[in-house]
């Protein structure tokens, strides 16, 4: 293990330009790109209404309680240079540099340069970290104050370890995780026989002080003093009730955990080509140490990885129990953990170990690009830019040819088309709301023909070509009663169930976007509502076939 000296042998000064550099020409042609999903539904709206109104609490939108410190932060770029896109993707790959050099530091510091490397490199290339880099999203400004923390905490730095895990908390409430486990850990370990670290960063039996525990609360203070303030404010304290039934009360069911606790640990284990790290690090493991001289390669601290192991358990367990959505990016604290402990296992078995981590490196870029055969979030790859486009063509189209027009959508094409600061549209634009577009959803619509002109229906989930649970008829059942699965219907089914034809249509990797001009009622009755047709491939006018039966409709074959 590196000294403290040895780890600041590289000034800041130098490094966080270089990783914002590297972070701005990865992003580049993501820089202009309109706001997109949970930040255009929470995130923008909050940091929006603090910057017009001072308040911390959002007014635009339901307040979801999470604390205030990244929506400050754009506030006061977007005060300082402007209100764009651009500025606010620009202050959070700043952020993305920042959390990278704490990856770099933390990796450093318990192992040395070449491994720091090696982490920094996969960290920065995994599709979860690399899309997230620009987005205005909370979890990846959580994750760095994490890295710092637990830097301070390795090198038994009090007030460092309070302070930055306090910002932690301050960025995201799920945060205070890490300080817990790290308490529990050290409880733990002064305890049993585990070996503690000295002076020089070598393990021994060195003391536990009680300040260090001490320490490791702290952050309970300022999340306490957040919630009592939220409390006071609205009423909640841990946000509207909508929000909290979603993400605690409907999750406490035994068998969601249990699948979620899957869920999790193939997010930090294989997701996105991660397990191409994971599994050469298994492997590596049947191989002695190298030698280098007549020494082995040092590893990594074993009471430091049985840290890094408490954060990164209490953090699986953690998403398993709370959280409506099973979002890899809620992970983010934990997967460089396992990047540094992978990368180091390789240095110290593998001579050949950079070419093993420039392999893995290279899958974590094709994952950008390609999509898994696999449900995954639009969010955590390229997808999400594809996502934007195919939003931004429609709404362009929307708005030049039905500026006038009541939209049926659902979100968050509702917020797109009714709030111009998102980026999609220039003017707002009346919204009949609908919560998805399944069967059902757009059956009932039917009722609401004389609310609306136009609809607008898009792919609200990832539907790979192939996938591979699609014939496990319970797996699909418990990711509908679970996860809030379903499947939309396709545009030309849309369009015959509202009872409209599609004026604009666009397909880009298994996600689509089109607009449906609804017809009068009259030239709506006298269509036939066919199963099969030319105009509809065999799934889809399967899927058809079935929505109509189920509502117990009459089909002509």
């Amino acid at each position: 293990m590196s000294s403290p000296t040895e780890s600041r042998r590289y000034s800041t000064a130098l490094l966080l330009p270089l990783f914002s550099v590297a972070l701005f020409a990865q992003h580049a042609p993501l820089l202009q790109l309109p706001y997109f999903w949970d930040e255009a539904g929470y995130y923008i709206p909050a940091a929006r209404d603090l910057l017009l109104t001072g308040s911390v609490i959002p007014h635009s939108t339901p307040s979801n309680a999470h604390p205030p410190l990244v929506m400050a932060y754009l506030a006061l770029a977007w005060k300082l240079i402007g209100f764009s896109p651009v500025v606010t993707r620009t202050a959070m790959l700043l952020i993305a540099a920042l959390s990278l050099l704490g990856v770099f530091r933390l990796a450093q510091r318990v192992a040395n340069t070449e491994v720091a490397i090696g982490s920094v490199i996969c960290t920065a290339c995994y599709p979860v970290f690399f899309s997230q880099g620009s987005l205005a999203h909370v979890d990846l400004a959580a994750a760095g104050f994490t890295f710092w923390g637990m830097l301070a905490y390795v090198e038994h730095r009090r007030f460092g370890t309070a302070l930055w895990f306090s910002l932690a908390v301050l960025t995201k409430e799920t945060a205070i995780l890490a300080p817990l486990a790290l308490f529990g850990w050290e409880l733990l370990s002064c305890r049993g026989p585990w070996p503690g670290l000295n002076s020089a960063g070598k393990e021994g039996h060195g003391p536990c002080p009680v300040v260090t525990r001490l320490a490791l609360l702290v952050p309970l203070v300022p999340l306490g003093i957040w919630y009592g303030y939220h409390y006071l404010q609205t009423g909640f304290v841990f946000g509207n009730p909508e929000f909290f039934r979603y993400n605690v009360q409907a999750t406490l069911r035994p068998l969601r955990i249990v699948l979620a606790l899957g869920l999790r640990w193939w997010q930090v284990m294989g997701y996105l080509n991660l397990y191409f790290l994971t599994v050469a690090t298994v492997l590596a493991m049947f191989r002695p140490p190298v030698r280098d001289g007549f020494e082995e390669r040092e590893r990594i601290a074993l009471r430091v990885q049985f840290a890094f192991l408490a954060v990164i358990l209490t953090y699986v367990l953690a998403m398993a129990v709370v959280g409506g959505a099973a979002l890899s990016r809620y992970l983010l604290p934990v997967i460089p953990l396992i990047i540094i402990v992978c990368v180091s296992t390789l240095r110290r078995r593998v001579r050949m170990w950079w070419a093993v981590v420039g392999v893995v490196t290279l899958t974590f870029v094709v994952a950008w690009f390609v999509n898994p055969p696999y449900g995954f979030s639009f969010e955590d790859n390229l997808a999400y830019r594809d996502y934007i486009r195919l939003h931004q063509g429609a709404e362009t189209y929307l708005e030049a040819r039905y500026p006038m027009s009541r939209i049926l959508t659902a979100w968050p094409a509702s917020d797109e088309i009714s709030r111009p600061y998102l980026g999609y549209v220039t003017r707002p634009m009346r919204v009949v709301r609908i919560d998805d577009f399944t069967a059902e959803q757009l059956l009932a619509a039917n009722d609401l023909r004389s609310r609306f002109d136009v609809a607008v229906v898009f792919s609200t989930k990832y539907e790979p070509p192939h996938p591979w649970f699609e014939r496990w008829r319970a797996w699909q059942q418990w990711k509908a009663e679970f996860f809030g699965y379903h499947r939309d219907v396709p545009p030309v089914a849309a369009a015959q169930l509202l009872g409209g034809q599609i004026v604009y249509e666009q397909h880009i990797k298994n996600q689509w976007v089109a607009v449906i001009e609804m017809e009068r009622v009259e030239e709506a009755a006298k269509r036939p509502r066919r199963c099969h047709s030319e105009e509809r491939s065999d799934e889809e006018s399967a899927l058809y076939c079935r929505s109509l039966a189920l509502l117990g409709m009459t089909t002509s074959k």
